[in-house]
């Protein structure tokens, strides 16, 4: 058995978990009757999505760690031999990934709990959110760094400068944006399911080109189980990731991205994501200095929608961009023929 092989059984095993699970997670979540709240300060036919199941995002959590359990399984079996130093650290970094996800899972959870049975719109408070964000940050790259990854250089590839004691702040900061950018990505039916399902595709591939295969396969895990979470998320959508799913998948993108310490192609592959949530960024700062608004509504995704563009083309153009942008990331990853330390 192959590696690629083992790969496409778990993400096979991952995507059929996750699209049956829908069959007994989506009457349980509408017989609690946790559905969405549609606020009035988005799109007037959004209104037409109230009472839409959230929390689905139990549906890829559950596909994607049945399958990576399965999938290093095999990989145990057929293709390792005695542990060495070296892969140990590679199977603690994968464990380190998938309890990071599942801990901004748990987050995520809390705040559509809140939502849903204490019908508290914002969720949590935006401090203890805050925290606790910190707290899993702060561990994550605690841990990476007793594994070995004690660089405190940014990694552009063509370009490296070291910010010593700074670089940990920093990637603080880097974490929590990009897990919220993640999160801020949903808001149109499939849009960050299709777009986490080809950055985890590039990301599991650039992690193999940089000798982690083991961290591949959890990616792969991942991207197989949103696949078929998107089943019944693609417009009209029969349920909602919530940020039980959103942050799910914010803190695995994150956490497989720094296992690379290849911040380049963590943009790269990350684009969209960061696109969203800089069009927010920038829309509060006009606002607040201009009073002027630089979009129709943000994050950027609603603008189109203000623009007439239909759910469809939203996810088919951002997933293109993703898509391009994934393919920039692996073919500039093969030209500088990265090394992990």
């Amino acid at each position: 058995m192959t590696f690629w092989s083992i790969n496409i059984i778990a993400a096979l095993v991952a995507f059929s978990a996750s699209a049956l699970f829908g069959f007994a997670l989506i009457p349980f979540l509408k017989k609690l009757n946790f559905g969405q709240t549609i606020l009035d300060v988005g799109p007037k036919w959004h209104k037409s999505k109230q009472g839409t199941p959230i929390m689905g995002g139990f549906m890829f959590i559950f596909g994607s760690l049945l399958a990576c359990c399965l999938g290093y399984s095999l990989y145990k079996k057929y293709l390792l031999g005695d542990l060495t130093d070296a892969l140990r650290n590679n199977l603690l970094r994968v464990f380190t990934c998938m309890v990071f996800s599942v801990a901004f899972g748990i987050l995520g959870f809390a705040d559509d709990y809140i939502k849903a049975v204490k019908k508290r719109n914002l969720g949590l408070r935006a401090k203890h959110k805050l925290l606790f964000q910190i707290l899993f940050s702060a561990a994550l790259l605690k841990i990476l760094y007793e594994l070995g990854d004690k660089s405190t250089e940014i990694n552009l590839m063509f370009l490296k400068f070291d910010l010593g004691f700074f670089y940990y702040p920093i990637m603080l900061l880097v974490i929590i944006f990009v897990t919220n950018a993640v999160n801020l990505t949903d808001g149109v039916d499939g849009l960050c399911g299709s777009v986490t399902v080809i950055t985890m595709l590039a990301i599991g591939t650039l992690c193999n080109i940089y000798s982690l295969p083991e961290v591949t396969i959890y990616s792969m895990c991942v991207a197989g189980a949103v696949m078929g979470f998107l089943l019944w998320n693609l417009h009209p959508a029969k349920v909602f990731m919530g940020d039980t799913g959103s942050m799910f998948l914010g803190g695995a993108f994150v956490a497989v991205s720094l296992t690379l310490h290849n911040h380049l192609l963590l943009i790269l592959v990350g684009i969209v994501y960061i696109v969203e949530a800089l069009s927010v960024v920038l829309q509060v700062i006009s606002f607040k200095t201009t009073g002027k608004r630089i979009f129709k509504m943000s994050p950027i995704h609603h603008h189109f929608e203000l623009n007439k563009w239909s759910e469809y083309k939203i996810v088919a153009v951002f997933s293109l961009i993703s898509i391009l942008a994934a393919i920039i990331a692996i073919h500039t990853a093969y030209r500088f023929m990265p090394i992990i330390d």
